[in-house]
């Protein structure tokens, strides 16, 4: 039973705690909307208000329409498996299954992020064959296939890839027969050049405090985002889930069958959704991001309930519909307790080679490790945790467990150093696997990391002394959205203590080896 009262206060304060623009909210119960919420501007230059018709990119909540696309027009994801090899020419090693894409399980790099390291601006153009650039050279993975979860964009972009060649048909013409016409979504298209958007909206980079700026995308995708839907067109989409819950072969209850890791680890994504639990139910949902825009959808059908939230702005689309959802099913929001201990440092991890900070707040404490800040509280045994972490100091080591991606690991404290920059770094560096470069200037105190590659000349990015040997890049722009963050770059030194390469990489995209050239 949704609570109505706590529902309507919840949904009247989104758009004061989530400001920005204009946005969309919108509650299913049982098969029927019951609640919805529309403000704001698509555009705020011509003031053109925003609807419950007004077409969205839904981003990255498209991969589920790519899987259940696949299914129904090539069968389970083994049948596509022989054809995988065309696709990565270059590997070596046994290549992941397309199972394993659709988990993100697949070890391989994410492509948004490697563009980074090709050179690419944020706002540049990127072409449906410059993903093919970015992909087919592939060599190497992060982690043996089936044994991890990393996202990656580019497993949906190789499955739609897949599904398209076997299938003979586009993709569109996919998600529209079977899913977009059986779901009753009128206005929903594939706008996969996000130079146009539909509707003529805009997406805003920005907050209160610097003000709203248009971002300009130049990006095209497809497979792994791109679908436009407006609010009308989503919670049809919810509708349509409700009344096929029954059907074990409905096409949403397949690609939320959960899955699993090779050794039989239970997996918390699959096939392009997300399993989580909220209060007593089982819940499947994803969000989607975009420079300028936020979405996310998540529903039960335990609980016959779905919530619905885009923005288009960098407003927390997941925070708010876990408020809208929590406020539905009548369940508290957590109360905020200040830190009983002071909890700072920085660690490596061997595993992935990237670097770990705990940065102290009043109620939670801050983790740098993927490619957003994740929030901790402490528990009451004495631990931090989130709903994917959980961390634990054990002496000077730092313990962390992210069993949604199948990882543990007992991470090494790392001294930090406050001492001048070593400019021995500046040097220009090759990757052999991507085939392009970085450059490292120091002057004056100061250092920069300049990717080139075939997308162009980068823009510098500061590099900050944190360790022995150790660096920290952020990238907070970039093509897709959000950024890769923060990026570790450790130095390798040869037999005579002289810099003969780096390893540099992102939770997205780790351990890039680079030789330093002559």
């Amino acid at each position: 039973m949704v609570n109505g009262k706590q529902l309507q206060a919840e949904l009247d304060m989104v758009p004061v705690q989530f400001q920005g623009p204009g946005g969309v909210v919108g509650v299913v119960s049982e098969g029927r909307i019951i609640a919805c919420r529309i403000w704001g501007f698509s555009n705020l230059d011509t003031q053109r208000q925003m609807t419950a018709g007004t077409r969205l990119p839904i981003c990255s909540i498209s991969k589920q329409f790519t899987c259940a696309a696949m299914l129904a027009a090539c069968g389970p994801p083994e049948r596509l498996d022989a054809r995988l090899a065309a696709h990565l020419p270059n590997f070596e090693g046994p290549l992941p299954r397309v199972r394993d894409l659709c988990n993100n399980q697949s070890g391989l790099r994410d492509y948004w992020a490697l563009t980074v390291l090709h050179g690419a601006k944020a706002e540049q153009t990127f072409s449906r064959a410059d993903a093919v650039s970015v992909l087919a050279p592939t060599r190497t993975g992060h982690f043996a296939p089936g044994t991890r979860y990393s996202y990656s964009n580019g497993n949906f972009r190789l499955i739609a890839d897949l599904t398209e060649e076997v299938s003979g048909e586009t993709l569109e013409t996919l998600y529209a027969r079977h899913v977009w016409q059986p779901a009753g979504m009128a206005g929903v298209t594939l706008t996969a050049d996000t130079r146009q958007p539909e509707d003529g909206v805009i997406g805003y980079e920005g907050n209160d405090d610097t003000g709203y700026l248009p971002a300009e995308n130049g990006i095209y995708w497809r497979g792994d985002a791109g679908i436009s839907a407006s609010l009308d067109d989503m919670l049809a989409y919810e509708c349509w889930i409700d009344a096929t819950r029954g059907d074990p072969g409905s096409l949403y209850q397949q690609i939320a069958e959960p899955q699993s890791f090779r050794d039989g680890t239970a997996a918390a994504y699959g096939f392009g959704l997300k399993h989580s639990q909220v209060g007593d139910f089982a819940f499947t949902g994803h969000g989607g991001a975009l420079r300028g825009f936020r979405a996310y959808r998540i529903c039960s059908t335990q609980a016959r309930l779905s919530v619905v939230v885009m923005f288009n702005h960098h407003g927390d689309a997941h925070a708010a519909a876990h408020r809208v959802l929590r406020a539905a099913l009548g369940l508290p929001h957590p109360l905020s307790q200040p830190l009983r201990k002071r909890y700072a440092g920085q660690w490596i991890s061997r595993e992935t080679g990237l670097l770990a900070r705990l940065e102290p707040g009043y109620d939670t404490v801050n983790l740098r490790f993927g490619t957003s800040v994740e929030a901790l509280s402490e528990t009451p045994e004495g631990n931090l945790a989130s709903m994917d972490v959980t961390v634990d100091l054990e002496g000077t080591d730092l313990l962390m467990q992210r069993p949604q991606e199948n990882f543990a690991e007992r991470l090494m404290p790392v001294p930090v150093v406050t001492s001048v920059l070593d400019t021995a770094i500046a040097a220009r560096y090759r990757s052999t696997e991507l085939e392009a470069d970085v450059v490292i200037e120091c002057r004056d105190g100061a250092a920069y990391l300049t990717p080139e590659g075939f997308l162009g000349i980068g823009r510098p990015e500061i590099i900050k002394l944190v360790g022995p040997d150790l660096w920290i890049i952020v990238t907070r722009r970039s093509m897709d959205a959000p950024a890769p963050g923060d990026w570790t770059l450790q130095v390798i030194r040869d037999d005579e203590g002289h810099i003969a390469g780096l390893t540099l990489g992102c939770w997205l995209a780790r351990a890039i080896s680079y030789a330093r050239c002559a």
